[in-house]
């Protein structure tokens, strides 16, 4: 067998001298001729592609998935931070009976005299404070400043600069940490690109272990890493044995992380709302009443009987009211209970009345918009407590490794007979020449959609083509080059 005839099998073209076909009637190969002469799609011509994919996207996608990694490590632990931090203003000793949460208001007032009333969350246990939240001017967006007041003195513990209303400052910094490492807008960038390529790496590198060459004895080495000495095979086995038990948690905070990133989330709210309609939601407007409540002069039972209203219409757990304002007529109490079982109803009480004239209950949710909720819940480790915490912290730090692995793994590929500071050669380019145009069109097609709507999927993707192009290029100039000078 000569060397083409061997490189065309490879890929799957047989040629036409070798498998001669009667002509048709028409004087052209029969479809069986044209069968033959087709490239057939096979795995262990996708296998070289889809290796140099998850190469590229590991080199360059890896820093940010390493910061989001460690940064995400960091806020797991954030929990058992503030309540070592804020434990005054959070924990109070129980005694006897609580005052009237109007009182409790009435002194959060005083104390911030210059703030808006935006909300009030009663306490939940008989250790917890009460959290009166107030809109000021000067703050950044999206920060209010809260007063925790002790439910049983109505004596104001302290105040603090809360963000999106409930989280505390050390929260807050290592949140947005998180999320744009403090740059704003622009470094949002970074943890999106991370989540719409998580994904990526974690299938990919699935389907190249999954599918490795192994005996049937080396079944379990799919799920039990290699011991023994060290060298790149052991650190393949454990970078590739790691991403198998993570995979599920990986996945999940990929897509989790593109619901609410800037372009993603975006696009996957507008398929959401157009599968399924927007979430419920409760309607404010009092026919015949002035907005504002008592600051509009209006009748008002008072906050104590619209959290009243509120418990006897079955509202539990974690509560947030909302009292009236110019454009809402009517108070606004929302459960706001994100553990298991979460708890989001939602009712409008009439000021005047203290009656309940709308709700909107979570059983009415979409599926989708519940879906949603949860696992951004358990991203941010709020769903199942402690044992959600620990998840999230074991699959960050087994993120970091397989990261770190695979940046030895590329050093352990490195020429050691070669001068000066040598990287690991990339897999072999090239590998796409061998697919059909049966396939490679629906494909290209596929991820120009997934690209349109996950942009720094798709931005990316066309950098590492233009790299490998290049590379390509230059490689067979150089080619050329040297043999023109033999």
């Amino acid at each position: 067998m000569t060397e083409s005839r061997a490189a065309d099998e490879a890929r799957g073209v047989v040629p036409d001298a070798e498998h001669p076909d009667p002509p048709g009637a028409d004087g052209t190969n029969p479809p069986a001729a044209r069968a033959a002469r087709t490239p057939s799609v096979s795995w262990s011509a996708l296998r070289p592609l889809l290796l140099r994919l998850h190469f590229y996207a590991g080199i360059l996608i890896g820093p940010f998935l390493l910061v989001a990694a460690v940064t995400g490590l960091l806020y797991t632990a954030t929990p058992q931070i503030e309540a070592v931090v804020y434990r005054h203003e959070l924990r109070v000793t129980p005694d006897g009976t609580p005052r009237p949460l109007a009182e409790q208001v009435a002194a959060a007032r005083a104390a911030v005299p210059r703030g808006a009333l935006v909300s009030v969350t009663p306490a939940t246990g008989r250790t917890d404070s009460t959290r009166v939240v107030f809109a000021k001017p000067g703050l950044p967006d999206d920060h209010d400043q809260t007063a925790f007041v002790n439910p049983y003195t109505a004596e104001v513990l302290g105040q603090e600069r809360t963000f999106a209303g409930w989280w505390l400052p050390v929260r807050a910094w290592v949140d947005g940490l998180h999320r744009h490492l403090h740059l704003g807008e622009p470094g949002r960038l970074y943890s999106e690109t991370a989540a719409s390529w998580l994904w990526v790496e974690v299938l990919g590198g699935l389907a190249l272990w999954l599918t490795a060459p192994r005996t049937r004895q080396r079944v379990r080495r799919v799920v039990v890493p290699l011991g023994g000495p060290a060298g790149r095979r052991r650190t393949m086995s454990w970078h590739a044995v790691a991403g198998v038990w993570a995979s599920v948690g990986l996945l999940g905070l990929s897509l989790t992380g593109m619901t609410w990133s800037a372009h993603a989330g975006a696009s996957i709210g507008e398929i959401q709302s157009a599968l399924t309609g927007p979430v419920p939601a409760v309607g404010t407007d009092l026919p015949g009443a002035r907005a504002g409540g008592p600051d509009g002069g209006g009748r008002d039972v008072g906050i104590d009987a619209v959290v009243a209203s509120a418990h006897a219409a079955g509202l539990r757990g974690v509560l947030n009211v909302s009292p009236p304002t110019a454009d809402q007529a009517a108070y606004v109490v929302r459960e706001n209970t994100r553990s298991w079982p979460e708890r989001h109803d939602t009712v409008a009480v009439d000021p005047a009345t203290g009656t309940v004239t709308d709700r909107a209950d979570w059983a009415d949710y979409p599926l989708s918009a519940k879906m949603t909720s949860w696992g951004i819940d358990a991203h941010m480790g709020l769903l199942f407590g402690l044992a959600n915490q620990i998840v999230l912290a074991l699959l960050a730090i087994a993120l970091t490794g397989m990261l770190l692995g695979g940046y030895r793994m590329w050093w352990q590929r490195r020429p050691t007979r070669s001068e000066g500071v040598r990287f690991g050669r990339a897999p072999a380019p090239g590998a796409w020449r061998g697919l059909p145009g049966r396939f490679l069109a629906p494909a290209v097609l596929v991820v120009a959609v997934i690209g349109y709507y996950v942009p720094l999927f798709g931005l990316p993707l066309l950098c590492f083509l233009a790299v490998d192009l290049l590379v390509g290029f230059l490689r067979r100039r150089r080619a050329g080059r040297t043999g023109a000078t033999a």
